[in-house]
């Protein structure tokens, strides 16, 4: 079955012939449905096979897509044009009736005649979300599995929403201030915000629970227009190409982290993307989510895409010995990629993906104690990645702790000293019972442009999963116990790191300031451009190996082009550091160049060796990588057109 659906003002419709002779009969004049979400459809003839499964399908599609957009009203319409492989008409129109009768339920449907001509006009409201297409089909034996998975996500969701929590926000002196929030009004109660407006807004997208884009963030356009990352319509949404400059951004921040976490004592392994669905240990924490997996039928047995890191490193726990003397162990896994069935809905950009790249880092620790003691340590570890990457805190971030109300009562005190570590009041939500596999748990979130979160940095203390793999050590009397395991993200998902990095410089942007990238992660550090391709063009290539052998990115825009133009898309591509090279600069060699700052929008003459120090002394202690792109600019494809 393939549909296209359209988020519309109205959509106004009139049978004018009919195109079988068996078509229903139909009132004459124009039938028009305001505020409505319209299902162009086409069953197809693979669809046959299964009509009870694929209506069943094609109805749960459709709520999710309503769901997204927030619509009560459908407009099912047979749609031909979509597919040249059409089903007989009568089983087609029997899957629209029979979709109709489900959907009545929890819609107001009107179903357009099946049979006829129709003209129609429609008004498409234009948001991220209002136009959207899906292709789908059920086998014969799906229509049982794809109940069961039904009823075991709304089992799930059902037991999270019923969990009960407590907003408050607990200030730098310990103050626990409890909040409520006003969706309608927008309006607090509980605590003066006035000297944090960001976490303001952090408190508001959390307590709204509003995960929806409704329009094109920031970033996006910024991907797109730096050729950095693009959307990737030969795959499911959610998966994404990285042209070559953002693949040089990505790597070097992967191994940015990596390094910190090795540096502090991580042990890098590596493990499987898939595993076997019914592993005992396996199947019953998947049973907790069921809604993030990505369920493949190999040809041996029915597995999962990882979400994360925990399985492969809990396995390789579970067989390995271990000394209470060993304790604290650090596993560390960069995965590329972890997998997670987000909602179409909250699908955009760099923000929230299907596969994503996580830096993993589990401590396995003997008691409490330990657990809290290293947490503040990797907490401490995970400011020197994020300022490291660029980010300046706690300026640039919010804190977020979540924790049952018996971990509270039990370490009020260690909460408050996480809340001290961090310089500023942080948003702390409290569980009346414990839910998810962790006690406490607190997280760094970035607010993008249209105020909404997503979180980085992460650490939790797990007081499950030791027991359910049956993780132990050998404590100081010989007998087994199980650790405790944190679980840290020092930078959260790399994908959306460089999220972040674009929206706050798309946030610069709108406020009159320069965007641009931390220096060490800029795809081109230096750009030379001869003022004569004829007489400056050699010099301009040897000053850039020179630049190249002292690991500067550095290349030459030997385009012929005006020097403005050249200059104002160097610019425009956010190099930092622009060498215009002339007559002047050719006679003085390496002792004068005219070094253009992009973000001081200063000029001054430098020597090649004041050059380079400068730079290195905004990059130390970074990694580095070579030009991700020819060193000549004429040599160069464009990728987005």
């Amino acid at each position: 079955m393939k549909i296209l659906t359209i988020h519309a003002d109205f959509i106004e419709f009139e049978a004018r012939k009919k195109a079988l002779k068996e078509a229903e009969e139909v009132k004459e004049g124009k039938k028009r449905v305001e505020e409505c979400l319209v299902v162009f459809t086409a069953v197809e003839k693979r669809d046959e096979e299964n009509l009870p499964g694929i209506t069943g399908r094609y109805v749960q599609e459709i709520k999710d897509i309503a769901s997204q957009v927030k619509a009560k009203v459908l407009v099912l319409y047979p749609y031909a044009h979509l597919s040249s492989a059409l089903a007989a008409p009568r089983k087609a129109e029997q899957v629209l009736i029979d979709a109709e009768k489900l959907l009545v339920k929890d819609f107001k449907v009107t179903r357009a005649p099946f049979g006829w001509y129709k003209s129609f006009t429609l008004s498409c409201k234009g948001h991220p979300l209002s136009e959207l297409s899906r292709e789908f089909s059920v086998g014969k034996g799906e229509v049982r599995e794809l109940r069961k998975k039904e009823t075991e996500v709304s089992a799930a969701v059902q037991a999270e929403e019923k969990l009960i929590s407590h907003w408050h926000i607990l200030d730098l002196d310990g103050k626990l201030n409890e909040i409520s929030y006003d969706k309608e009004k927008r309006r607090f109660a509980g605590y003066d915000f006035k000297k944090d407006v960001n976490l303001q807004k952090f408190a508001a997208y959390e307590l709204a629970k509003s995960r929806v884009a409704q329009e094109e963030p920031l970033h996006v356009k910024l991907m797109k227009k730096l050729e950095l990352v693009d959307y990737e319509p030969g795959s499911d949404p959610g998966n994404l190409r990285f042209y070559p400059k953002g693949r040089l951004i990505k790597g070097l921040i992967e191994r940015w982290v990596t390094q910190k976490v090795k540096e502090s004592g991580g042990m890098e392994m590596e493990s499987p993307i898939m595993y076997d669905y019914e592993h005992p240990s396996l199947k019953s924490y998947l049973n907790r989510f069921p809604a993030r997996q990505y369920a493949i039928q190999t040809p041996n047995k029915k597995v999962f895409l990882r979400f994360a890191a925990c399985f492969g490193q809990f396995l390789q726990m579970h067989d390995a010995q271990v000394s209470y003397k060993q304790l604290p162990v650090w596993l560390y896994e960069l995965t590329r990629y972890s997998f997670r069935v987000e909602q179409h809905g909250e699908l955009t950009g760099l923000r929230r993906l299907r596969a994503f790249t996580m830096p993993d880092c589990h401590a396995f620790c003997a008691d409490e104690q330990q657990a809290k003691s290293e947490l503040l340590r990797r907490f401490q570890l995970a400011k020197e990645v994020q300022e490291g990457i660029g980010f300046s805190l706690p300026e640039s971030l919010e804190l977020a702790i979540r924790v049952t109300k018996e971990f509270w009562v039990k370490n009020q005190d260690f909460v408050k000293t996480l809340v001290k570590n961090w310089g500023k009041p942080a948003l702390l939500e409290m569980w009346e019972k414990q839910f998810f596999y962790y006690s406490m748990k607190y997280e760094w979130n970035f607010v993008d442009a249209q105020e909404k979160a997503s979180a980085l940095t992460t650490d939790q203390i797990d007081v499950e999963n030791a027991q359910r793999y049956d993780i132990t050590y050998v404590d100081e009397q010989g007998k087994k116990k199980h650790p405790l395991i944190l679980h840290l993200s020092p930078s959260g998902a790399v994908e959306r790191v460089l999220y972040a990095l674009l929206e706050r410089a798309g946030m610069d942007e709108k406020a009159g300031r320069v965007p641009t990238f931390p220096l060490w992660l800029s795809p081109t550090q230096v750009r030379l451009i001869p003022v004569s391709i004829e007489r400056h063009l050699e010099f301009c290539k040897g000053v850039q190996e020179e630049f190249s052998k002292l690991q500067i990115r550095a290349d030459v825009d030997d385009r012929v082009e005006s020097v403005g133009k050249r200059i104002r898309e160097a610019e425009m591509e956010w190099v930092p550091y622009i060498l215009v090279v002339g007559d002047t600069e050719l006679k003085d060699k390496f002792k004068k160049l005219a070094v253009r700052e992009r973000e001081k929008k200063t000029e001054e003459k430098m020597r090649f060796d004041e050059v380079v120090d400068l730079i290195r002394k905004k990059t130390k202690g970074m990694p580095y990588d070579t030009l991700p792109l020819p060193v000549l600019l004429s040599k160069r494809i464009s990728f987005t057109g």
